[in-house]
């Protein structure tokens, strides 16, 4: 007997994708914060403070680089056992290794133990983001209404940038306390607020049923036995593909906002109060452009919209940096947000498309390969080359332009091939 259809829970779902997402952005974003403000002093001192900030984003890296193992492992779990499930351990995961590194010694307090534990609790938090991210967009995507994937999947990704304005909200409330006061504990603040996030989030996300495709996969016994090795041997190419098409949401954002924090402070030597306060503006614009950019997606097609922002981002950065080097303060937000606008459409659609790639039967392994590996190369280590190009090319900003248009080509490139091979894919994949 065919069993019956699961309930879809769109708006509800919708909702724990958003608020899950935002917290888990919202932890790794403090992180990403703390690096370009306060971990190199704190955790790798040195006299050069070049070295000092290329080991704090060093350990931004390795949580990208943990995050495929996430994605691998969650996936296994998200598409054989179940997608909810799987959110549900990643949401504690994430919120407790927050915490535990608001509690963390300095190496001040504990010498060499303090960067070793501090890389150890970033790389479980790595990894908890890789498995979240592709659970929460296709829990959103797979009980969106017929058609409307692309909108849905993209309130997964429009937690992203409101966990960056709580987390600028955060630095920024403790970056007004004296410089004693915010290098000994007031820096911890941010990070040990995520506990009272992690119970609202686990309040939310355990009231949604679910998937129903994955559902009613399960009652016909499709289950995919070793998802990870399935994607690697059908469907390697959409894969490689996919992980390039990702690369401007990923490495834009860390661009435009982890980046362009340090290289304003460090490089321009501009107050860090004033930077957060215009990264902060810069976030409510990109939080205001996703779901517009998404529901503007659906009424073209979400690959010629793809394409179009991409070209558009192509662009971008030259005006971005022409603004920014005047120090004015409404200038470095018109300017950062031209380049944000852009990526933060883009990242709102991206989503969508490539869940409609791929089979239910492997859908949460192989999306969150492809957006977890694009994370590790492309997210880990943009603010490392946007530090090693501010400094080579001292007083040029084009290096870093062309750097940022290459990205957004990638990008473009991979769509483009991803459009002629499954042409509006995620308009008609419910498979």
């Amino acid at each position: 007997m065919q069993p019956v259809s699961p309930r879809r829970q769109p708006k509800r779902a919708a909702t724990a994708a958003f608020v899950g997402t935002m917290i888990e952005w919202y932890d790794y974003y403090i992180f990403a914060t703390a690096a370009a403000l306060v971990f190199g002093q704190l955790f790798f001192p040195s006299e050069d403070r070049l070295l000092s900030t290329l080991a704090a984003f060093g350990t931004f890296a390795v949580g990208f680089f943990a995050r495929p193992l996430g994605g691998v492992i969650f996936g296994h779990v998200g598409d054989r056992i179940g997608r909810k499930k799987s959110l549900i351990v990643t949401l504690l995961m994430m919120g407790i290794v927050t915490v535990l590194i608001g509690l963390l010694p300095t190496y001040e307090q504990a010498g060499l133990w303090a960067p070793a534990l501090l890389i150890l609790l970033r790389v479980v938090q790595g990894i908890a983001v890789g498995g979240e991210w592709g659970g929460a967009v296709l829990m959103a995507g797979e009980h969106a209404p017929e058609g409307r994937r692309t909108f849905f999947a993209s309130f997964a990704q429009w937690g992203s940038p409101a966990g960056l304005i709580l987390s600028i909200i955060a630095f920024r409330a403790v970056t007004e306390l004296p410089e004693e006061d915010l290098m000994s504990w007031g820096w911890r603040l941010p990070f040990l607020a995520s506990a009272l996030l992690l119970i609202v989030g686990l309040a939310i996300r355990l009231g949604v049923d679910e998937s129903p495709e994955f559902e009613e996969m399960k009652g016909r016994q499709e289950t995919a036995k070793a998802p990870a090795l399935e994607v690697l041997r059908t469907a390697w190419k959409p894969l490689l593909l996919c992980i390039g098409a990702n690369t401007l949401g990923i490495a834009g954002v860390y661009f435009t906002n982890t980046f362009m924090l340090s290289y304003t402070t460090q490089v321009m030597e501009l107050p860090r109060s004033m930077i957060l306060d215009c990264l902060f503006f810069v976030a409510i614009i990109q939080f205001i452009v996703q779901p517009l950019a998404a529901a503007f997606a659906e009424k073209i097609g979400p690959s010629r919209f793809l394409v179009l922002i991409s070209l558009l981002a192509m662009a971008s950065p030259y005006p971005m940096f022409v603004l920014v080097s005047s120090g004015s303060a409404p200038m470095i937000v018109l300017g950062i947000a031209l380049a944000a606008a852009c990526m933060a459409s883009f990242y709102a659609v991206i989503a969508g498309f490539v869940s409609g790639v791929f089979p239910t039967r492997v859908r949460y392994t192989a999306i969150s390969m492809a957006y977890q590996i694009c994370g590790a190369i492309a997210g880990g280590l943009t603010p490392m080359v946007g530090t090693l190009l501010a400094h080579r090319f001292t007083g040029e900003w084009w290096p870093l332009a062309l750097f940022y248009t290459l990205l957004a080509g990638l990008s473009m490139i991979c769509v483009v091939f991803l459009a002629r091979r499954h042409a509006e894919a995620p308009r008609a994949a419910h498979a």
